[in-house]
């Protein structure tokens, strides 16, 4: 056998290795892109938004200034609410960047772009749109089937490329991403710690690199614990649990999960810390965070958030917009119920009912449970993102031998997409008719009106219906999942991230100028209260104690028992009045909103 010149095979590797590069670039690109835009242009713009941003952000920084990165302190009270990751997290920030905004936010930004970046990598790897192409891909290994074998590496790249973008362009991920609280930071290890353990679980034929996978998810559900508490392994674990139940690989999947090496290291990381926490705090800590904020939160309403059974529906609906109107589609195109069918499956063809187990056992859990918020359902959104990027990645590349059909399903689908469009550029329009509704922002609704930013959502929304039409009547529907993407994109930048910066002007840039006037203000011995509604932001923006008393016939009592020392005082100017002061009454900020006085003893 003659065997080729080594000089004819040079150029094939070179240009394997060009082309490799040059996917990984766009690949990082394309992350870079969407999560830039999603998550990090314009993070800081906006100041604190009471009320739960600066709880975490005063607890950070308190950590910085009292040197105690056991417990965290707020206003000089405890606060056991979350573990310690997230107050760690933004309280390096605060020593590298300086106690603001950026810092506080960045954790969550950080965390929501590595969870994309591991969404893409894991799509790109075994995001088949249908199992076939999962047992095609051999085909460029031994020469059989190259022709399919390209088709499965362009599905696999439309997987990626969409289901990264999804994962970043919606409401719900993008709030949370620029929120400083803990919940993106949880989503964030959760959903990595779900990616690393299927990367591991479908790649048996590698031993070495999937007991690294398996060891890696245990690294990050060690630290979704660090963020809040024992749900960090609960879920992670049902969905793991229940999905290998599925596919039938329950007794061999939990043979090679190193059970023990990660129990390891899972210990290893979260113990240290509340073997010392609990030392510190004894009894205190156990019934507040363990009793009050887990056990309570499942089986109880705690701080009134209680909701409907279907409230979660519609959650998903309206956080996962523009993308929504698709994801029952593409959970039925799956056909989860031929449950036999999917056994006999490659593991490698599974990311798409793993994807949907994820889905269904965060979304259930949380239905179940009797406290209600938003951001619960936050972990179910890359699930969901899969999902989408699987469905829409299918209609990109159809199979000569297996072609995809249009459904009813698809075309109800696209015909909500469009509804959705004619909706949103309706009521981008109608908006500012209900911004006047909250009483902390009352002069909103005309600098809206004054802006046109409303009018501009108006614009991209109709466009994108009438491109969504169009495509619709040229047949090539299959491209609506750009549409979605650049509508949303263009609402993010010229829309949304603008009326953020308004709301910011007339909600919390009044307490910043309060907190400015207070610091230099403030004399020695004199104290600093809030009546009325707690503003945390206060303290932080103040670096100081701040004393909140609810009604003002109770501050009036505790001033007069101090009767020969001035108080600096915030409020509204109904509660100042009610406040009924006998004394000198000195303005030092009036806004809309809130006020400063100095109250001065009566002579």
């Amino acid at each position: 056998m003659k065997h080729p010149p080594l000089k004819s095979a040079i150029p094939s590797s070179l240009t394997t290795h060009q082309s490799q590069q040059r996917e990984l670039w766009v690949a990082v690109g394309w992350v870079m892109l969407m999560c830039g835009i999603a998550f990090f242009l314009g993070l800081a713009s906006v100041g604190l938004v009471d009320e739960t941003e600066p709880l975490f952000a005063e607890a950070s920084r308190q950590m910085t200034v009292t040197g105690d990165w056991v417990t965290p302190y707020f206003n000089g009270v405890t606060r056991f609410d979350k573990p310690p990751l997230v107050y760690w997290l933004m309280a390096i920030g605060f020593q590298i960047f300086g106690a603001g905004e950026w810092a506080v936010r960045l954790p969550s930004a950080l965390a929501a772009t590595a969870l994309v970046g591991m969404g893409f990598y894991t799509l790109r790897r075994f995001g088949f749109s249908r199992p076939e192409l999962a047992t095609a891909i051999t085909g460029e290994m031994n020469g059989t089937a190259p022709q399919r074998s390209r088709l499965s590496q362009r599905n696999l790249f439309g997987s990626a490329m969409i289901g990264s973008a999804v994962m970043a362009l919606h409401p719900e991920t993008i709030a949370w991403a620029r929120s400083g609280v803990s919940d993106m930071l949880l989503s964030g290890c959760m959903g990595i710690a779900l990616f690393t353990f299927f990367l591991g679980y479908a790649q048996p034929e590698f031993p070495q690199r999937q007991r690294n996978w398996y060891l890696t998810a245990y690294v990050f559900l060690g630290l979704a614990v660090l963020t809040k508490g024992p749900v960090g392994l609960v879920l992670p674990g049902l969905i793991v649990l229940a999905f290998l139940a599925y596919v039938g690989q329950l007794r061999q999947g939990l043979r090679e999960l190193q059970l023990v090496k990660g129990a390891i290291i899972f210990f290893a990381i979260t113990v240290p810390w509340h073997v010392l926490v609990i030392a510190a705090n004894g009894q205190a800590y156990i019934d507040s965070f363990f009793g009050y904020h887990n056990v309570e939160r499942f089986t109880n309403v705690v701080n009134g958030h209680a909701a409907p059974w279907y409230f979660y529906f519609l959650v998903v609906a309206v956080g996962f917009l523009p993308w929504s109107p698709f994801l029952p589609w593409a959970i039925a195109r799956l056909q989860s119920h031929r449950r036999q069918f999917w056994q006999t499956q490659p593991r490698s063809s599974h990311l798409g009912i793993f994807a949907l187990t994820w889905f269904i056992v965060i979304f259930g859990f949380f239905t179940i449970a009797v406290t209600k918020l938003p951001s619960y359902v936050l972990p179910l959104m890359p699930a969901a993102s899969v999902l989408i990027g699987l469905g829409w990645s299918d209609r990109l590349c159809p199979s000569p031998q297996t072609p995809t059909r249009s459904g009813l399903g698809f075309w109800v689908s696209y015909g909500l997409n469009l509804l959705i469009f004619g909706v949103l550029a309706a009521a981008a329009l109608y908006s500012p008719n209900w911004m006047g509704n909250d009483p902390a922002m009352p002069g909103l609704p005309d600098l809206v009106r004054e802006s046109g930013v409303m009018v501009r959502a108006a614009w991209i929304w109709g466009i994108a219906l009438l491109v969504g039409i169009g495509l619709l009547l040229r047949r090539r529907h299959r491209w609506l999942w750009s549409v979605n993407l650049v509508a949303f994109a263009a609402f993010m930048l010229l829309s949304i991230l603008p009326t953020f910066q308004l709301a910011d002007q007339v909600r919390q840039q009044p307490l910043r100028e309060i907190a400015a006037t207070a610091i230099a203000e403030q004399q020695p011995e004199e104290s600093l209260y809030m009546v009325g509604f707690m503003k945390p932001s206060l303290v932080f923006y103040t670096q100081a104690p701040v004393t909140y008393i609810e009604r003002p016939d109770e501050l009036r009592d505790t001033l007069q028992a101090e009767p020969t020392q001035s108080a600096l005082v915030v409020g509204t100017a109904n509660e100042l009045t009610a406040l009924n002061w006998p004394g000198a009454s000195t303005p030092l900020v009036t806004t809309e909103t809130y006020n400063l006085v100095r109250l001065s003893p009566a002579e």
